[in-house]
């Protein structure tokens, strides 16, 4: 809710909280679109896989998550276990997908895309 980003006016306060809600959500839907729909030379299996991990990353068990907490969490004093909680589900989450993603469609074995969801998680924690 800050009204401003890097110096300039956030979209909320440009455009309007509804605009701004919106334009997230068609973001994040392109999100889908763009790794379903160019996404090349990649094993249908893989494409899924990614797809999947995006879509946990930023779901109810995700980013969402995350979020509720933070805002609930808002002038409130919060434990340890609740801040790590936001971060974990909130920036971690989003580095986790990127790099995991990253992983899965460069063709790397389970073992491997395990520690850079951990590598991951490590640096949104930081």
């Amino acid at each position: 809710n800050d009204d401003l980003r890097r110096g300039k006016p956030t979209n909320h306060k440009m455009f309007g909280e509804e605009t701004a809600i919106l334009a997230g959500d068609a973001l994040l839907s392109f999100s889908f679109e763009h790794v379903a729909a160019a996404t090349k030379n990649v094993s249908p299996d893989r494409v899924v896989r990614a797809i999947a991990e995006l879509g946990s990353a930023v779901g109810a068990a995700g980013l969402v998550a995350g979020q509720i907490v933070d805002i609930e969490s808002e002038g409130k004093q919060v434990t340890l276990e609740d801040l790590e909680y936001i971060h974990i589900n909130k920036t971690s989450k989003l580095l986790e997908a990127a790099v995991v993603c990253g992983a899965i469609i460069g063709g790397a074995d389970d073992e491997s895309t395990e520690r850079v969801r951990k590598y991951a998680r490590c640096i949104g924690l930081l």
